[in-house]
């Protein structure tokens, strides 16, 4: 039986960027980054209405179609529960097509945020977390970022098929506890990615030894992360994807080069073009001002935790 949510109740979710793949880990390791994007949903008495703040304000569809608007939709018909109205404010901080994670984000923000407003009316119509998981993953079809942002930290993730290859896929995730001493730089160009246009450039077969180095280097990864963060550059080392994009990401690639050529492991961010940097302590301060002056910007993040709703 589905409950109708009472005009005015309210809730708002904080949810955090996210970096895909972080080298090795194709659609399998992704880390929840400090910069957020925030969306507040009031029940209302009839209609929909949408604002849109800072990020993507002027790209994205202020309706039915917009992203949030569909997951919290999703996230409510999930829990049992309906909205006769809905007033939604998105506040975005984390920029769009740069490789962060953003649709990912308004995916879980806007499902947090229904599931705050279920679990008002009643706590047996929240979702748990792994429900979270599966609805945010069923969006974009992996779950590295969607992972990362419901769960923080970093995460290993991977989906079962059900039936047929074209059939549902389960989706799940369990998170990594980062080691305190690593930290995450950002350098995000001015230009965008289009995440099925450098998917497009990987090829459907790669050699075995390809796959096998990788297959080392992603177990690799999640002791540096955790406990070894000296071994971050070795960790970070990748050959099934970011060799395939790099004439696609020019920037992007001489950026991972010249990073890794200081001694600071550095990837392709999810789809590019942000470059991710890992290390235990600040980057040299003239590197940081030579990406400046190319009008890359520079941010030190918090390795986040996940969504948070009140």
């Amino acid at each position: 039986m589905t409950a109708t949510l009472p005009t005015g109740l309210s809730a708002r979710a904080r949810v955090p960027a996210s970096s895909a793949n972080l080298g090795p880990g194709f659609d399998c390791l992704g880390m929840a980054l400090g910069l957020y994007d925030e969306i507040v949903v009031t029940v209302a008495a009839s209609g929909l209405d949408i604002r849109v703040e800072g990020e993507g304000a002027d790209d994205v569809p202020w309706g039915p179609s917009h992203l949030v608007v569909r997951a919290i939709e999703r996230g409510l018909e999930s829990a049992g529960v309906w909205a006769d109205g809905l007033s939604v404010v998105c506040r975005n901080s984390i920029p769009h097509s740069r490789g962060l994670g953003s649709s990912a984000s308004a995916v879980v923000g806007g499902l947090a945020a229904a599931n705050a407003l279920a679990a008002k009316v009643s706590a047996d119509l929240e979702l748990s977390t792994a429900q979270m998981v599966q609805l945010a993953s069923e969006f974009e079809g992996h779950p590295d970022n969607a992972s990362a942002s419901v769960l923080g930290g970093a995460v290993v993730s991977w989906s079962q098929e059900a039936g047929p290859p074209e059939g549902p896929r389960t989706f799940a995730a369990t998170r990594l506890e980062v080691h305190p001493d690593v930290r995450a730089t950002v350098f995000i160009p001015r230009e965008r990615s289009s995440t099925v246009h450098t998917r497009g450039l990987l090829p459907e077969l790669v050699p075995h030894r390809d796959a096998a180095f990788n297959a080392g280097r992603t177990g690799l990864a999640v002791v540096a992360l955790t406990s070894h963060p000296e071994l971050l550059m070795a960790a970070t080392e990748d050959r099934l994807h970011q060799p395939y994009r790099a004439s696609a990401l020019p920037l992007t690639t001489r950026w991972v080069r010249s990073i890794r050529s200081r001694g600071y492991a550095a990837t392709v961010s999810g789809a590019g073009p942000t470059v991710l940097a890992l290390s235990t302590e600040p980057l040299p301060h003239d590197l940081i001002e030579s990406a400046r002056d190319e009008g890359i910007t520079v941010l030190e993040l918090d390795v986040a935790e996940g969504v948070v709703v009140d």
